[in-house]
């Protein structure tokens, strides 16, 4: 890859893991990022398995 979109996701994707971790729903969460649910759940399947036990 390369292009840095896949490193971009991930993080996005454990900043929604935090914020839930903090007790907020994944909605509040990807709306304080600012991403759609359709990115979220996009992201969470093409990336969500590489850092996830």
């Amino acid at each position: 890859m390369g292009d840095g979109s896949s490193e971009m996701a991930n993080a996005k994707l454990r900043q929604v893991d935090v914020l839930q971790g903090q007790g907020m729903t994944i909605a509040d969460a990807m709306r304080q990022i600012g991403i759609t649910q359709q990115t979220y759940y996009r992201w969470r399947k093409l990336y969500g398995g590489m850092s996830r036990d």
